[in-house]
């Protein structure tokens, strides 16, 4: 894997998202039929893995800004915090990788670019985590133990 030649950029109109196939129907459809809407109207950030110069998405991302109610907190971390109903977080909320690169830990690659993204956009709108929208159990334990699946996603 040549980490250089791959790209995670802002979806645009002219990536190419109707051949994207990750194995899951709900996450194919959003690439293909919801994710440019969300953008546009400022709902979601999605982000698009590609190999330029070609347009075709190999993989994406959602970040979104946010709430968590306090009472959620695991209590050793709410002791730490101010008393609001509610917390400012960055909800990454949809991860998806196609299935012809599976196993090249473009699902790690994807991740740690909406982590560094999540940082960065902190730095000027707080949120004091990212909190993750798994949409079944195995992208639960990905997020758990993201490095022990470079050989499966």
């Amino acid at each position: 894997m040549q980490s250089t030649s791959w790209q995670v950029q802002a979806l645009q109109e002219e990536h190419e998202r109707q051949t994207f196939s990750c194995a899951s129907r709900a996450l194919d459809r959003y690439l293909q039929r919801q994710a440019r809407q969300d953008s546009e109207k400022r709902v979601a950030a999605v982000f698009a893995l590609v190999q330029p110069p070609a347009a075709k998405v190999l993989g994406y991302a959602t970040l979104s800004a946010s709430t968590l109610p306090a009472n959620e907190v695991p209590p050793e971390l709410a002791r730490k915090l101010p008393r609001y109903p509610q917390l400012p977080v960055t909800l990454l909320g949809r991860l998806a990788v196609d299935q012809g690169l599976k196993g090249q830990g473009m699902g790690e690659f994807m991740l740690m670019d909406a982590l560094h993204r999540s940082v960065q956009a902190a730095a000027g709108i707080a949120a004091m985590t990212v909190v993750v929208d798994a949409k079944d159990a195995l992208a639960a334990d990905f997020y758990q133990h993201p490095f022990a699946y470079g050989q499966n996603l």
